[in-house]
């Protein structure tokens, strides 16, 4: 018990803790006057063992057990050296372990550039980094740069094994790069459609026995025949690639018999492209293959095995997975990041594209053999629906419904087409959508525009957010001429719809009938970024800065719309219109003379030619023109006396005289003729001038009371409405009874005031005539408006 201490009150129980021997304390090293003292002592300058020495030696160092020093210190000797001290270290040396004292490191030694070795590194590297700047200018679409670096790739390649050569290192030759530099030669040429550069630099590697698996490469020479149609060399260059892949690589085997297939197709050699597509489906079947199989049996015309290659197409596994785990299933976070994160990425992605392309493939397989494997297209349709519905693409069953019903349409069978339209207004919103809009189309090109709403109104109902729906429904607004309510519609399918063109196109429209020109000058500036080569979009582009005071702006979209339609009549005549305008009659001429060549019906081109002709003093050009109008509009007796008037112009009476009698025998009361026959066989001294004279008075007299009886018409009709005095009724029966002895009023007469031939009297082709107003007719007229696209829904492709 004497060693046991009870702790008192007083006592810290926890004291001591912090307590250290100040011996551990690194930081006072330096102020620490007993280890500098160390430092400096015999400690540091022992001298290094030898690992040579005598037994002698040995022994005198260990019989020593101190080292005296100069200042009489002693420390006793350890066996062990300390790092960082040496002998040569004399007292007040400071303590430098890693030598910083001495200074930088020298600089590492330069490399001779001069040597052969490295000059031969040097030059394979730059024709690694041409190959690369080849490769990276191909994928950017600069094919004529990609090309020149392959060329300046396969100089520095030879330079480089001359260089060798001339070393004498020959058996160190990169192989490797120089099939690189071949095979990227090649591929480049071919890309620049140089084939027979680029068949020749394929024979090069094919040919080289040190080269390792380059029969492959006889697959991009077939496809170069194949380019240049020579099927026969594709043919046998495929297969002689195929004898040179061996049966590991499976898949590439498959493409190839693929391309075979496809080449015997072009051939024509239907029996043995199917031999090659039922080997692929029996091996490792795929959609593309599949409908490949479809066509040859369509082609040969063989119905069962086109019933089977069908069931085959739609059995073929797209190996995609269920859209349902792109679903949250839960309510964990974690989980729900993941599936959005991959809802939208490249895999989905590629996998919607897959699913796409395989549904395209099956509608058009469809489509292509319903009327073909049975006696009538409705049976054939109804299998393929039938065939459908039991696989794994049951939702387009009522895609095949819907392209039945257009298929009834390019039959002209428009009663079938509704009626097989009118049985979706039962199913799910998304077809009845698709169906209702198709038939609200169909009625409103019919114009049965109560029918066209009431299906637009049912396609909205199913599916508010389908755009075509909404055109539709502002189709049917507009041509009421509610153009605010139109343009709400338009603006709604552009909500759900930035792409639809249709819709802003129209909205353009209905902007251009409220006169809101700006607006709709911005529609078809947008649609145009969207649709580069509409000439359409072009010409209200050109209309609107028309109407907007801006004939040059008109001009150019105009000159935009000929680069696209270069014979549109039509447009070539509005240019003409707009530089008659401006003044530029030359230009006028050119653009009025081509829309003629085009369309050579045309009044108003034919009108202005022929006016500009008379002006320019060529009466006898003219006259072909004004010919032209006389066979366009034969009743109309203004182009015969134009006709009439060029030949007396010309000099030439007698044929002048003669096309006179010949207007006078059609139209005997025409007092402008009557004028002209008095007036030449007064000049000519013929005796029929007292006859002509006789029968033009007598026209002028029936013309003067024709224009007192409308006269007296109107004063009558004005005068029973105020009054209703009975002898204006008398006056205008006795009036009645007089103008029913006169001839038709339904004939074309001339106005003329004079009543007896006068010497001044004006020719109507004289030189003050009027030039005659031309009106271009527009391809796309104001009034018409783009309807809803057929697209997919309507009428694929």
């Amino acid at each position: 018990m004497e060693n046991v201490h009870l702790a008192v009150e007083e006592d810290d129980l926890y004291s001591g803790y912090n307590d250290y021997n100040p011996t551990f304390d690194s930081e006072e090293l330096e102020n620490d006057v007993g280890f500098q003292q160390a430092v400096r002592t015999s400690h540091g300058r022992r001298p290094p063992v030898r690992t040579d020495c005598s037994s002698r030696s040995y022994a005198k160092m260990y019989n020593s057990h101190v080292i005296n020093h100069k200042d009489g210190a002693a420390r006793p000797m350890t066996a062990v050296r300390a790092a960082g001290y040496s002998s040569s270290l004399m007292r007040g040396s400071t303590f430098d372990p890693l030598g910083q004292s001495k200074g930088p490191a020298p600089p590492l030694e330069a490399k001779n550039e001069d040597t052969a070795e490295e000059k031969i590194k040097i030059l394979e590297k730059k024709v690694n980094d041409l190959i690369e700047e080849s490769c990276m200018a191909q994928s950017i679409g600069a094919l004529q740069l990609a090309l020149e670096k392959a060329k300046e790739a396969g100089r520095k390649e030879r330079a480089l094994i001359r260089q060798r050569e001339a070393s004498g290192n020959t058996e160190h030759i990169n192989l490797d790069l120089t099939y690189s530099v071949l095979l990227n030669l090649a591929n480049q040429y071919a890309n620049n459609e140089m084939y027979p550069e680029a068949l020749n630099s394929y024979h090069v590697i094919v040919k080289n026995k040190m080269f390792t698996n380059a029969g492959r490469l006889k697959v991009n020479m077939a496809n170069i025949y194949f380019k240049q149609k020579n099927y026969p060399k594709a043919i046998k260059f495929y297969r002689m690639a195929l004898d040179q892949i061996s049966n590991n690589h499976k898949e590439l085997r498959i493409k190839i018999m693929q391309n075979i297939g496809v080449v015997f197709v072009r051939l024509g050699q239907y029996s043995d492209a199917i031999t090659s597509f039922e080997h692929i489906m029996a091996e490792s079947p795929n959609i593309k293959t599949g409908f490949n199989l479809i066509l040859c049996y369509y082609a040969i015309g063989d119905r069962e095995r086109m019933k089977k290659a069908f069931q085959k197409l739609i059995s073929v596994p797209l190996g995609i997975d269920d859209e349902d785990k792109y679903i949250p299933a839960s309510d964990d976070p974690s989980s729900n990041m993941v599936i959005e994160a991959i809802k939208n990425d490249k895999l989905h992605q590629m996998e919607r594209d897959l699913k796409v392309l395989a549904e395209k493939y099956i509608m058009t397989a469809a489509k292509l053999i319903a009327p073909a494997i049975e006696t009538s297209f409705a049976s054939g349709f109804d299998w393929c629906v039938d065939m459908v519905k039991c696989s794994q693409y049951v939702e387009l069953a009522n895609d095949l419904e819907i392209n039945k019903a257009i298929t009834y349409l390019r039959q002209k069978d428009f009663n079938q087409a509704v009626e097989t339209l009118k049985t979706f207004e039962k199913k799910d919103s998304r077809v009845k959508s698709a169906a209702a809009t198709n038939l609200s189309f169909l009625y409103f090109l019919e114009k049965d525009y109560d029918q066209a709403d009431r299906y637009a109104d049912l396609a909205m109902n199913a599916d508010r957010y389908n755009p075509a729906a909404l055109i539709n429904k502002g189709n049917t607004v507009f041509v009421k001429k509610d153009y605010e309510k139109a343009a709400e519609f338009y603006k709604e399918a552009l909500r759900n719809d930035s792409s639809c063109t249709e819709a802003l196109y129209n909205l353009g429209l209905s902007y251009k009938r409220m006169n809101r020109l700006e607006e709709g000058l911005d529609c078809f500036l947008k649609l145009h970024s969207i649709l580069r080569n509409s000439a359409e979009v072009m010409y209200q582009l050109a209309h609107l800065y028309e109407q907007l005071g801006d004939p040059q702006q008109a001009i150019e979209w105009l000159m935009q719309v000929i680069g696209v339609t270069p014979t549109d009549p039509h447009v070539l005549a509005k240019l003409g219109k707009l530089h008659d305008d401006e003044g530029d009659k030359s230009q006028a001429f050119q653009y009025y003379s081509e829309s003629f060549r085009y369309f050579p019906s045309n009044i108003d081109v034919i009108e202005w030619l022929g006016a500009y002709y008379i002006e320019t003093q060529f009466c006898e050009k003219a006259i072909q023109y004004f010919e032209r109008a006389t066979l366009i509009q034969p009743n109309f007796v203004k182009w015969q006396l134009i006709v009439a008037s060029c030949y007396r112009r010309s000099g030439n009476y007698q044929k002048a005289l003669e096309t006179y009698k010949e207007i006078h025998r059609r139209f005997p009361e025409n007092v402008e003729c009557l004028r002209f026959l008095v007036r030449l066989s007064t000049d000519m001294g013929l005796k029929e001038v007292q006859e002509y004279a006789t029968k033009l008075k007598k026209a002028e007299k029936m013309k003067e009371i024709r224009e007192q009886v409308c006269v007296m018409r109107v004063w009558m009709c004005v005068f029973t409405a105020d009054s209703g005095h009975s002898s204006s009724s008398s006056k205008g029966e006795r009036l009645s009874a007089k103008m029913r002895s006169l001839p038709g009023s339904n004939e074309p007469y001339e106005a003329s005031n004079p009543k007896e031939l006068d010497a001044s009297y004006v020719d109507p082709l004289g030189p003050q005539m009027d030039r005659p107003k031309t009106g271009a007719k527009k391809p796309v007229d104001d009034d018409d408006f783009a309807d809803e696209d057929l697209g997919d829904d309507l009428l694929p492709e």
